[in-house]
């Protein structure tokens, strides 16, 4: 029994042209092209299995641009460039608070002896690092466990 009927993607020129140029050329995102290659396909008036069976992809990712797509189409593309649609959408999540610098100043100060800070150990541990770090003012507040990641990731 056949699902619903896909979304109708309608290119104009511009468009086209503009994912086409988008997939030749050679300094775009992978993630990109791939998405511009789904539109094109949509726009063909693929359907969404044959599309993620052509580009080797699943068949809800389809699905998902093809609708991306013509959601932001009412948008002009002098306010909303081809390759803007195609980007990833902000992530839910609470931001960050530690900025990329204070990681930097994180990692420069565990690449210190503990003894010149002052601690009675050999080696940094999560805890006294997390103690120093806060001890000189580079955050307000981190567990031992997040400075371990934080060194850990090496952002």
């Amino acid at each position: 029994m056949p699902g619903p009927k896909a979304v109708t993607v309608i290119l104009t020129a511009e468009e086209k042209a503009g994912l086409s140029q988008l997939i030749r050329r050679h300094n775009v995102r992978q993630q990109i092209a791939k998405r511009a290659r789904i539109v094109l396909a949509a726009g063909a008036g693929k359907s969404n299995s044959q599309i993620a069976r052509e580009l080797l992809l699943s068949r809800d990712m389809v699905l998902q641009w093809r609708q991306r797509w013509v959601d932001l189409q009412p948008i002009a593309l002098s306010d909303l460039s081809i390759e803007e649609r195609l980007e990833d959408l902000p992530r839910p999540g609470k931001p960050t608070r530690i900025t990329i610098d204070q990681v930097c100043q994180i990692q420069q100060m565990a690449c210190e002896k503990p003894e010149a800070s002052g601690r009675p150990v050999t080696h940094w541990t999560n805890r006294e690092l997390a103690d120093e770090v806060m001890k000189r003012g580079i955050v307000a507040q981190i567990s031992p466990r997040h400075a371990a990641r934080l060194l850990k990731k090496g952002l």
